[in-house]
């Protein structure tokens, strides 16, 4: 149908396409397909010619008097409203960071404040005498837990309210643009498409030889009708919930290993053993023991590396590890760096001392002399000594010969009045005389410093840690988005991305540049003519 206006007033036409429900008589019918042709005319711009695709969705069902119902509306209560506010306060950004800054802090104050010590070392440290910054005192220290940091109740309730944050940030935030992200929206106008922070028009182009260019660069292309859609990276979207979960791992293997681990240490002669279990003792309420517990260890042997300067440089220990049978079911010898790992449990080598030392008297013995440390002024050196007495013990000034040794290489000896008497390596068989009595060094008997460890949270925080440096890689793809419309010979290009923007502008550009330019049939005719 084609009406006639005023010269000044443009003259339109439809074109439309569509299957049409009427009401009538309370029966529906349909009516034929039909087409109305438009063209809208200008004496300034010429012809414009437009497709517009109308869905063929039939509409919903009207009431009687052919208008739509509206839905009742629901009053929302405080108590409704309630997880709503809570969950906008505890996804606040300045919120999370502040609870990221005190944990921190927290943990720094754990590396300043002495873990796990006795009491009477705390009141001594920090005695209310003189307390620190002028208010801390051990009671402050023992009251918040700061003896053990990072299982009291502040630090773990930090760590709970931080993954509170994290958890609605998630449901709130970054589900909702994952949403969005996955919906594939066509844009069926070009003044839509010019408004997207790139914009540009292709004339003379066909927007399926721009799918195809798109597809080649890694997009994924969808097309209905004269309208394109595409996109790439989508990755990039799911990253912060990645991110999110990581850190929740992270926070709950390290809750995991504050409250379900055991810890323990020994110190074990060469030749003696010891049953797992009498040496653990529970971190916390989630630590559980295993059967494990029940293994046998046997020091086998005890030794040291020395430097040329005869420092020590190295000392290892060979165990054997025995079931409850009395079986051998593992060996290893073990040293600093390089623990022993049987059942979840690891044993680390982390000191020694000597135990004893075998020596005769004017061919008698063996006498096994325990060895006591001894206390020196300043440094770290270490120095072990014991005594022989060479006379009647019960009476009332008991004398003897002294030695001392600093390791298991060398033994020094001493006569009655303290004076030095000589030097003898273990076992070399040369005995010395010492106030008319034949000293020999047998042996120097050492004894290994062990520590003994469950972790059951460290593969949960590794786990952890390894997905927070892959979401956070993903994280740093762009989400880049691409609508395209054929209006005529025309086609209108717009897009967007959420990082990396230059970069994106001059990827489409390089793309637009590839599209093929479509040239009329007629011009080709009339170049082939001349």
């Amino acid at each position: 149908m084609e009406t006639l206006l005023k010269p000044s007033v443009p003259r339109i036409t439809l074109s439309l396409k569509s299957h049409l429900l009427l009401h009538s008589n309370s029966h529906l019918r349909t009516l034929n397909p039909f087409t109305i042709s438009c063209k809208l005319r200008t004496s300034q711009d010429g012809n414009i010619s437009k497709k517009i695709m109308l869905s063929e969705v039939a509409p919903p069902p009207l009431s009687e008097n052919d208008s739509p119902a509206k839905p009742p509306r629901r009053r929302t209560t405080m108590l409704q409203r309630f997880p709503k506010r809570v969950l906008t306060v505890l996804s606040n950004l300045t919120l999370a960071i502040g609870e990221m800054f005190t944990i921190a802090a927290l943990m720094a104050l754990g590396t300043f404040i002495e873990q796990g010590e006795a009491l009477d070392f705390y009141m001594q440290k920090y005695p209310e005498d003189n307390p620190v910054l002028g208010f801390f005192t051990w009671k402050w220290i023992l009251t918040l837990g700061f003896d053990h940091m990072f299982s009291s109740p502040v630090f773990l309730g930090m760590l709970i309210l931080l993954a509170t944050s994290l958890m609605a940030c998630t449901y709130t935030t970054q589900i909702p643009i994952v949403k969005v992200a996955r919906r594939w929206t066509f844009l069926n106008s070009s003044e839509t498409i010019r408004k997207q922070e790139f914009a540009e028009s292709l004339p003379r182009a066909s927007v399926k030889d721009l799918g195809v260019i798109l597809m080649g660069a890694g997009y994924e292309v969808f097309m209905k009708g004269p309208a394109l859609y595409a996109f790439k990276g989508l990755a990039g979207r799911f990253a912060p919930i990645g991110v999110h979960f990581a850190m929740l791992l992270i926070m709950a293997g390290g809750t995991l290993s504050a409250e379900g681990s055991f810890k323990g240490s020994v110190t074990v002669p060469q030749g003696l053993n010891f049953v797992v279990g009498d040496v653990l003792g529970p971190n916390g309420f989630l630590s559980k023991p295993t059967e494990a517990f029940n293994t046998e260890v046997h020091v086998n042997k005890f030794y040291m590396d020395y430097y040329d300067s005869g420092e020590v440089s190295q000392f290892h220990t060979d165990l054997s590890l025995y079931d409850i049978d009395g079986k051998e079911i593992l060996r290893k010898t073990i040293s600093v760096n390089d623990p022993l790992r049987f059942g979840g449990i690891t044993i680390y080598q982390t000191d020694w001392s000597i135990s004893a030392l075998q020596v005769l008297k004017d061919g008698e013995g063996p006498f096994n002399l325990a060895m006591a440390p001894l206390q020196l002024n300043g440094g770290d050196k270490k120095l072990f000594g014991t005594f022989l007495p060479i006379d009647d013990p019960d009476s009332a000034q008991v004398k003897g010969i002294s030695m001392l040794a600093r390791d298991l290489q060398s033994v020094v000896l001493y006569d009655q009045e303290g004076k030095f008497a000589g030097v003898r390596r273990p076992n070399s068989k040369l005995p010395i005389d010492i106030n008319g009595k034949k000293i020999e060094v047998l042996d120097a008997i050492g004894s290994s410093g062990l520590d003994l460890k469950t972790d059951p949270g460290v593969p949960v925080v590794y786990a952890g840690f390894g997905a927070l440096m892959l979401t956070t890689c993903i994280s740093l793809l762009s989400h880049s988005q691409i609508w395209a419309l054929q209006d005529g010979s025309t086609v209108f290009i717009g897009g967007k991305t959420n990082r990396a923007k230059p970069e994106f502008t001059s990827e489409v550009n390089r793309l637009l540049d590839r599209v093929p330019e479509i040239v009329e049939a007629s011009s080709n005719s009339a170049t082939s003519g001349g």
